[in-house]
């Protein structure tokens, strides 16, 4: 709806639209700030609209568009049009006759702005949202307003008074903001002042317990080695009593000397897992990374665990894992951290199967688990119980003996594997603690470099592949280790997946193996031009048929592990590196 128009031919028009501009944007409902900002901008076009073209005229109109309400401004003549509208626009414009930044400026003052420039003329459409306070009006009464606004005209002396004192309103609010933002900047560096009074406190306060930490890993390691003989003795010398050496004992007396030397034992773990701790933490254990398989890890680990099955309720039960490379890292720790988990699961759960399994998960992780079906964990203590001393409270834990350091030192352990350790747990629902680590532990591109100096330093690498470990053993003993780099594996998906890896220089192949027989592995060998040059000697309990002889054509030898002596092992393995090119 239209409230008035007006025709822009003189600067008399123009304070004209000037005024008109004021009393409409106060009978809409515009606060005194927004007037002024209509006002300005509509002196701007219209201004623009006398200085530059011709036959200029202005309307003011009411949109109203469902709920919003706004206050539209068309402005258009018949000039010539704007001929660098865009440099106009973005205010790099500079006009002969000002600043060339007005129609810029109108711009900013309104919420939306149009403009259409062309030979035959421009026009401008510059919109401003009403206020939500704003009053509603009939259509009746905007013909009331414009004719009020029509005799309600004053001269152009009167106009620049008004202007005078809406510039007076305008600066001192931008003394307020001014003086606002002084205070502003004043508390602000104040603030800057406290935060950094505030780092310097906390970085004393960091330094302060690197400190304490310093002191109590040194005190750790000192009073753990200062217990470590006088419990060795103790341990040691209930082992004579329990042994008879000194004369018989009575059964009370065995009783007693059993008490003291199992007290012994459980001081003597307590005493080791606090030096590990502070060892950790002082930055004093090295990761010793040596290649192995899970296959290998699992059967050391069945026969660790064998004597802490208290119960024959409780199975234990090791997955045999599949598709998992051979791992570089540190066997040792890998080794405690499960050995922790699984001792704890044995003690707590007390009966049903405490289940230990590993996944590979690409592209370089590996993910092993322990899981029980015993007491379960409450949620409260998922994160308290990998704290030092921290167990929890149930009727099991006081009849079984524990020093609440085990979980703490896996959690170090696995972060010093690149790792991490996690739980997931519920009262009466068994538990499972995870173990996530990298599958090649990396020291900063050591592991590659760590071979290769022994390459140079003249040792061949023998790879023995056999599910016996006692076999493996005994061809430890007969070849000389000063001699040799041996590494093994107790399975076919090892010995392929080592032969890939680590390229060894000769290969010892038992036939009777475990998730891939030495057929198949022979095979699989053949088909990488890598693998291919490497002599395999294979070692069988068996007669064997010329139909397997045949099988085996492509192997450098067969030797037989009844008649075995380390003079024919060693000269076969001799001749295998001559053959390779390599000396032996």
């Amino acid at each position: 709806m239209r409230i008035i128009a007006i025709g822009l031919a003189s600067e008399e028009d123009v304070v004209a639209a000037r005024q008109c501009a004021r009393e409409v944007a106060r009978a809409l409902g515009f606060d005194p700030q927004d007037q002024i900002r209509i006002a300005t901008a509509v002196s701007e076009l219209a201004r623009n609209a006398v200085s530059y073209a011709r036959d200029g005229r202005i309307e003011f109109l009411l949109e109203e568009d469902g709920t919003q309400r706004a206050l539209v401004v068309n402005v258009a003549d018949c000039g010539e049009g704007i001929a660098d509208l865009d440099a106009v626009m973005n205010g790099t414009y500079r006009s002969a006759t000002g600043m060339g930044r007005g129609i810029a400026g109108a711009r900013r003052l309104m919420d939306r702005f149009r403009i259409d420039s062309g030979p035959t003329g421009t026009f401008i459409a510059a919109t401003k949202t009403l206020p939500r306070h704003a009053p509603s009006f009939a259509s009746g009464q905007l013909p009331k307003i414009a004719e009020r606004l029509a005799r309600g005209r004053v001269s152009a002396v009167a106009e620049l008074r008004v202007q005078n004192a809406e510039l007076l309103l305008a600066l001192e609010d931008l003394h307020d903001k001014t003086e606002e933002l002084q205070s502003l900047t004043g508390e602000l560096e104040s603030t800057n002042r406290g935060v950094v009074a505030l780092h310097g406190e906390l970085e004393a306060t960091a330094a302060e317990l690197r400190r304490a930490s310093d002191h109590k890993s040194r005190f750790l390691s000192n009073v753990s080695h200062e217990l470590r003989t006088p419990l060795n003795s103790i341990l040691a010398l209930s082992r004579l009593l329990l042994d008879r050496t000194d004369g018989d004992l009575s059964e009370e007396q065995e009783r007693q000397v059993r008490f003291i030397a199992s007290a012994a034992a459980g001081l003597t773990d307590l005493v080791n897992d606090l030096l590990d701790i502070a060892k950790v933490e002082a930055g004093k254990v090295d990761v010793k990374p040596t290649r192995f398989t899970v296959y290998d890890l699992f059967g050391a680990l069945r026969g660790l665990l064998k004597p802490l099955r208290t119960s024959e309720s409780v199975e234990l039960v090791f997955e045999e894992p599949s598709e998992v490379p051979v791992l570089f890292t540190d066997e040792g720790k890998i080794t405690q951290i499960l050995r922790n988990f699984i001792a704890n699961a044995l003690k707590f759960t007390p009966q049903g199967e405490v289940r230990v399994t590993a996944q590979y998960q690409a592209p370089d992780r590996i993910l092993f688990g322990v899981s029980d079906t015993g007491i379960g964990i409450p949620k409260e203590y998922h994160e308290r119980i990998f704290e030092e001393f921290e167990q929890v409270p149930h009727a099991l834990q006081s009849r079984t003996k524990g020093t609440g350091l085990g979980l703490p030192l896996s959690r170090k352990y696995a972060e010093l594997l690149r790792g991490t350790v996690a739980v997931v747990s519920e009262p009466g629902g068994g538990s499972t603690f995870f173990l996530d680590v990298p599958i090649h532990f990396d020291a900063g591109g050591e592991t590659e470099a760590a071979i290769a100096v022994e390459r140079t330093a003249g040792r061949a690498r023998v790879l023995i592949a056999d599910d016996e470990e006692a076999f493996r053993y005994v061809m430890r003993r007969m070849i000389d280790a000063a001699s040799y780099e041996i590494i093994e594996t107790g399975d076919g998906e090892g010995a392929l997946s080592l032969a890939r890896e680590a390229l060894p220089d000769v290969i010892i192949l038992d036939i009777n193996m475990p998730r891939r027989d030495g057929y198949a592995v022979l095979e699989q060998l053949g088909q990488r031009p890598e693998t291919a040059r490497i002599p395999v000697i294979v070692s069988s309990s068996l007669v064997l048929s010329d139909r397997d002889r045949q099988r085996l054509a492509r192997s450098h030898a067969i030797i037989s592990k009844a008649s075995l002596a380390t003079e024919s092992l060693v000269g076969v393995l001799e001749s295998a590196l001559r053959d390779s090119g390599r000396p032996a």
